[in-house]
């Protein structure tokens, strides 16, 4: 079953690499929706659509980040599902 969710990620996200970060796991899981800085330096917001279960692999994958990246709390809400969309990129929407 395909969702769409709403996720706010805290941290060292910002100037890390965090967003590159989203769009290979996204791609690697076949995931559409986009992820974007936001002002205060220190969240990134993330629309992701696809199967719950490569929902599931991406999220577990970028809150335990990476050696630059540091989560420090990960917040989760499904949204409604946006037809055709075709692929994760940058904010913008």
């Amino acid at each position: 079953m395909i969702r769409r969710y709403h996720v706010f990620v805290e941290g060292r996200v910002q100037g890390v690499g965090f967003r590159g970060f989203c769009m290979v796991r996204a791609n690697r899981y076949g995931l559409t929706g986009s992820v974007k800085n936001l002002p205060n330096g220190t969240m990134v917001e993330i629309y992701v659509q696809g199967e719950d279960e490569n929902i599931t692999k991406f999220l577990d994958e970028i809150e335990k980040g990476d050696r630059f990246i540091r989560v420090d709390n990960i917040s989760v809400k499904q949204t409604a599902v946006v037809e055709g969309e075709k692929r994760f990129g940058y904010g913008g929407w």
